[in-house]
């Protein structure tokens, strides 16, 4: 693979020499560089693989659900939990449904923390509605990713070289084409290694608590029905009169028109 890769130098840089005949060849220089970076990157995957043991990359990511007799005391453990073990609380909201009320919070935990954390919220929880726990593997992606860094900056390299060695417009604008899109290239692959150290380093946890509010299991005596009943019968009563004393006008109104009514009736029939 190395006297492949050597090869394949030396024709570009001899592509790039003969600019002194006035012929720049381009395309064939540019294919050269793309056989080239393959090889770069193959000859870096190769050396990453050598070594047996090598540290692997975990994404660690968990999903906590409990009952808990007291969100406050539970939340006021959480958050000394989070500062014990160097943690970040991302998100923290709160908030109050039919039954219950409850809070949720995120917290971004250092990776070599993340169990002890885990182990500290579910001491004194019984049950869990819900404990999920995952593990990603992204040590390929991570070892790619490097590679194929590396490869891009060893082509930016000899762009530059070739840039200075070339003496028309022509050529120049369109080495820099070329340099423009590996550079985007290197701030891409950069950008998604950032990202991925970031999860490994910081692993996610989302826990959810609440605390159940409403009384269920109350068996009410009949007699207490026949109370509850009357009540609400009187209470019925009493709404719709207060809704007749509302409608007055109209009934007022109506009893106008049939008194004229009753007029004008009598009047036809006298005469």
């Amino acid at each position: 693979m190395k006297i492949v890769s050597a090869l394949l130098l030396l024709f570009v840089l001899g592509c790039s020499n003969g600019s002194s005949n006035k012929n720049y060849e381009r395309d064939s220089s540019m294919a050269g560089m793309d056989v080239a970076e393959e090889s770069i990157v193959a000859n870096q995957m190769s050396a990453e693989l050598i070594p047996v043991e090598q540290e692997q990359k975990i994404i660690k990511t968990a999903r906590l659900a409990f009952e808990t007799k007291d969100v406050e005391a539970t939340h006021k453990k959480i958050l000394q939990l989070a500062s014990q073990y160097k943690g970040l609380v991302q998100s923290d909201n709160s908030g109050k449904d039919y039954n219950r009320i409850y809070k949720n919070l995120t917290v971004r935990i250092p990776t070599e923390n993340f169990q002890p954390f885990i182990d500290g919220i579910s001491e004194g929880v019984d049950y869990f509605d819900q404990r999920d726990i995952s593990r990603q593997d992204v040590s390929e992606e991570f070892v790619d990713l490097e590679a194929r860094l590396k490869a891009k900056r060893v082509l930016e390299e000899r762009y530059l070289e070739l840039l200075k060695k070339a003496n028309k417009v022509e050529e120049m604008l369109q080495i820099e084409r070329e340099l423009s899109n590996i550079r985007e290239e290197i701030e891409a692959k950069q950008g998604r290694l950032q990202y991925l150290q970031n999860q490994v380093s910081m692993s996610t946890v989302n826990i959810e608590f609440y605390k159940t509010t409403a009384e269920t299991g109350i068996t009410q005596s009949y007699g207490q029905k026949m109370k509850n009943a009357f009540q609400g019968g009187w209470n019925g009563i009493s709404v719709f009169f207060l809704g007749v004393l509302y409608l007055w006008p109209l009934f007022l109104f109506a009893i106008i028109i049939i008194v004229i009514i009753r007029i004008f009736l009598k009047r036809r029939k006298k005469n």
